[in-house]
């Protein structure tokens, strides 16, 4: 199959600007790419907006009403079949700070049935967020259920989610860190340091012991400042460190965005954090087994009873356009939602058009809206308009 757009992200386009450009896709991957005109007719030929590589999102504790931490297999199912609407192709379901004992329970069913989840975007693996943070920056976490990450308790979460734990967010500063950083990453743990009070110091001996990521800069972490730079100061300043970024315009105002990316040029991921009430009406809902509210109006955030913060509603293709919004350069935000997060996590097949990738692929609007989605060169939504009909094979 050859696909045609006007503009089109390919390895190529790393200068600001989408070239008009193809994609042939062989079977589940790319066969090849390039600028400018394809040498034969494209089977399809897009009429505006830009073909992008899907999104790749490592922090969704729920979606369309499914909060991950107490959802069964089809639910899990249900989610993944939706979320290319978003634009996201690939994802991390997270779990929030829970009994190790709990937590130990969910992976190993998810370990259970994620191999065997197809027909829509793909689950990589569980993020764990917690248990191992601290109390003074927990955001909506359970206090407590708040715990150190000794040797029996890293080991029983590494047991249970053998094949399946991708990433856990943890404190280093909390007595043991460092040692379970070492140990995770041994294990092919990707550890990103969250809901943390360490000093930058502290953030840096967390990337000396392997920790490769910051979670929502900013969010639930000692702040920025002159004197100490705290969690975001050494995350900005580290280049071993990527870190994820809320782009909602909630959780950081949109001109704290483009200090981010200004900061940590090719370091910083967009993420949705997304909760159960995400792509649902304003109401209740979950998050780690506890209500939250989403209340009405575009873009805001769900929040607890006390009104802390608690997730996000927010689209993958909604967190690219306010990047954008915020001076953020296409390509770079682009780059932020797909390459930087498969990479992260040691998925290099993922998150980019070039020969040999998956045939991940999302058609953006002109105002990069979803309008198609394709997984390993299938393709699974569209967003119904005619127009879109009118571009796509019967």
């Amino acid at each position: 199959m050859l696909i045609s757009a006007p503009a089109v992200l390919t390895a190529q386009a790393a200068d600001g600007h989408v070239p008009p450009g193809y994609v042939a896709i062989d079977g589940a991957v790319v066969a090849d790419a390039g600028r400018g005109a394809p040498r034969r007719k494209a089977d399809i030929e897009l009429p505006d907006g830009l073909l992008a590589p899907g999104f790749v999102d490592l922090q969704v504790n729920g979606y369309y009403g499914v909060e991950f931490q107490v959802a069964d297999d089809a639910a899990w199912a249900r989610v993944a079949r939706r979320l290319p609407e978003t634009g996201t192709t690939a994802f991390l379901p997270t779990m929030i700070t829970a009994p190790v004992t709990e937590l130990a329970a969910g992976l190993a069913a998810a370990a259970g049935f994620v191999p065997g989840l197809t027909g829509g975007a793909r689950v990589l693996g569980v993020h764990l967020e917690g248990p191992f943070i601290a109390p003074t920056r927990r955001g909506a976490h359970n206090p407590a259920f708040i715990t150190d990450p000794d040797p029996a308790a890293i080991g029983a979460l590494l047991a249970a989610g053998e094949g399946v734990l991708r990433l856990v967010t943890l404190a280093p500063e909390r007595p043991g860190a460092l040692a379970a950083i070492g140990r995770l990453t041994a294990a092919g743990v990707t550890v990103s340091v969250g809901h943390s009070d360490a000093t930058a110091a502290q953030v840096e001996l967390a990337a000396a012991a392997g920790a490769r990521k910051v979670t929502h800069l900013f969010n639930a972490q000692r702040p920025l400042g002159h004197r100490e730079p705290g969690v975001p100061g050494q995350a900005l300043a580290d280049e071993r460190l990527t870190s994820g970024l809320i782009a909602d315009l909630r959780h950081v105002a949109g001109i704290v965005c483009k200090i981010a990316f200004a900061a940590a040029p090719g370091r910083i991921m967009l993420v949705t954090d997304a909760a159960a009430c995400a792509g649902m009406p304003p109401g209740e809902y979950l998050l780690g087994g506890e209500p939250i509210t989403l209340p009405p109006g575009d873009g805001e955030p769900p929040v607890r009873a006390d009104g802390t913060l608690a997730g996000s509603a927010l689209r993958m293709d909604r967190a690219v356009a306010n990047a954008v919004s915020c001076g953020v350069p296409l390509t770079v935000a682009l780059d932020a939602a797909s390459r930087l997060p498969a990479d992260l996590i040691g998925r290099p097949e993922l998150g980019r058009i070039a020969p040999g990738a998956a045939a991940d692929l999302v058609w953006l609007s002109p105002d990069l809206v979803t309008r198609a989605t394709w997984v390993g060169g299938e393709l699974v939504y569209t967003d119904g308009a005619a127009a879109t009909l009118a571009a796509l094979p019967a």
